[in-house]
């Protein structure tokens, strides 16, 4: 065993260690995990823990279910919100077959291979992001209504901010588990709130991100209310979005400081990577149909376009010179599985770097709905819908190059018969709402 795998063990001794949680996400981003006694620790550390696969939507048929989980020692958190004696920790787990061989199904680990690929070329990648998620009151039986906590608005402070000592709570719990926040407010819509944390590397900004969503449903019940983080829950207010930060750096130096900002210089191949591989990845940035509800209103971009400050476009250019320099990626929302989309957003934008793409134009517009008909813009909008989205991502030999086929097609299968009950359904909003809201 590793130094780090004796570290953790030792941890569950001193500490009165009696539940270890096991924590992997499926392919959609949804967080699953089981709990092992102390006991159990060194086999899972050396063998694996095995788990029915065909039991978790996407992963395994029924004929050939086992797989194993192998937890990453340097993933260690306490669950604060759990009692001080007999402690709850949690460690996120790479998934491999009984011959050791990695599972396709596993994101965490094709984001490592993305990670691998920069390190190769002499990149390292830091990603950072700001999320947004609504408070909703629950019904006298504890279930979710759609009635936001506050009437507040953007940067608004108490009395009329009623989420403010629920963020408090959030970010100390954060911080308790390893995750540094960085800001956090009342944001545009009744209820609605972003907490911003601090970048790292890759691998553990998703591991952060999957920590974040699982901490803010946790407290926000622990408070008698409902985080949701639907990218659309209430049709007349702004959605919540997900804006990624991305930054990379090559002998120390960040590539997006703005005097490199040039003509053939890695940071315009990696902007432009992102920005023509942007459609065909859309289903995975946008992997729901409430989505679609998101772009194009609020302040959610529409158009795929770049400025330095403007911030209606698709991606905004950060330079300042420091480490801070950074793309901005701002159509994401937090339904996404953080370890597909981080895997994919690297991996276009190298692809950029070595086949040295030229960056467009910036533009400096706000544009709006009228300019969809423009000859200029019709071609430069986002896909509209998921269906939509899905079918440039069935066409891409980008994603299939990255994705194992069988994770692909289950992906995308899935996603299709979303689209098909959506159209079923009306494609209204409380098609959204009733498969969507009580899960994201």
């Amino acid at each position: 065993m590793t130094n780090t795998m004796k570290e953790v063990l030792q941890f569950t001794r001193e500490n009165d260690v009696k539940f270890i949680r096991l924590a992997f996400c499926d392919i959609f981003g949804v967080m699953k995990n089981i709990s092992i006694m102390p006991e159990e620790l060194p086999r899972a550390f050396e063998s694996g823990i095995s788990f029915d696969a065909s039991a978790i939507e996407s992963f395994m048929n029924v004929d050939e279910s086992d797989l194993l989980l192998f937890p990453d020692p340097t993933t260690l958190s306490v669950l604060p919100w759990r009692p001080s004696h007999g402690r709850v920790i949690r460690l996120f787990c790479n998934i491999k077959y009984p011959d050791g061989k990695p599972f396709e199904g596993d994101l965490r680990y094709l984001l490592k291979e993305a990670v691998t690929r920069a390190e190769r070329i002499g990149y390292q990648s830091k990603i950072g992001v700001e999320c947004e998620f609504y408070l909703f009151k629950l019904d006298e039986n504890g279930n979710p209504t759609l009635d936001p906590q506050d009437d507040a608005g953007y940067f608004d402070i108490a009395p009329w901010d009623r989420g403010e000592n629920v963020r408090r709570e959030i970010c100390l719990t954060l911080e308790e588990m390893g995750v540094t926040p960085e800001s956090s407010h009342h944001e545009k819509g009744p209820g609605q709130n972003e907490i911003a944390f601090k970048f790292s590397d890759a691998l553990t900004a998703a591991d952060n991100f999957t920590t974040f969503k699982s901490v803010v449903k946790t407290i926000a019940a622990r408070n008698g209310l409902y985080a949701s983080f639907m990218p659309k829950p209430l049709q007349s207010e702004s959605g919540n979005g997900l804006h990624i930060n991305l930054s990379l750096t090559k002998n120390g130096d960040n590539i997006f400081n703005d005097a490199s900002i040039e003509a053939g210089s890695p940071a315009a191949g990696f902007v432009e990577g992102i920005l023509r591989r942007i459609p065909e990845i859309t289903t995975f940035i946008n992997p729901i149909t409430n989505s679609y509800a998101r772009l194009g209103h609020y302040g959610a971009p529409r158009y795929i376009t770049w400025s330095y400050q403007n911030r209606a476009q698709l991606m905004r250019l950060i330079t300042d010179r420091q480490e801070r320099s950074r793309i901005e990626l701002r159509s994401p929302d937090p339904a996404i599985n953080p370890y597909l989309v981080y895997m994919l957003l690297l991996n276009a934008g190298l692809e950029g770097i070595e086949q040295e793409h030229a960056l467009r134009d910036p533009v400096n517009l706000t544009l709006t709905e009228e300019d969809h008909e423009t000859d200029l813009l019709a071609s430069l909008v986002l896909p509209e819908t998921l269906s939509e989205a899905v079918k440039l991502s069935e066409n891409s030999t980008f994603i299939r190059g990255l994705l194992p086929e069988i994770t692909f097609e289950k992906y995308v299968g899935q996603k299709r018969g979303e689209c098909d009950a959506y159209a079923q359904g009306g494609a209204t909003h409380q098609f959204d709402l009733k498969q969507y809201f009580q899960i994201i």
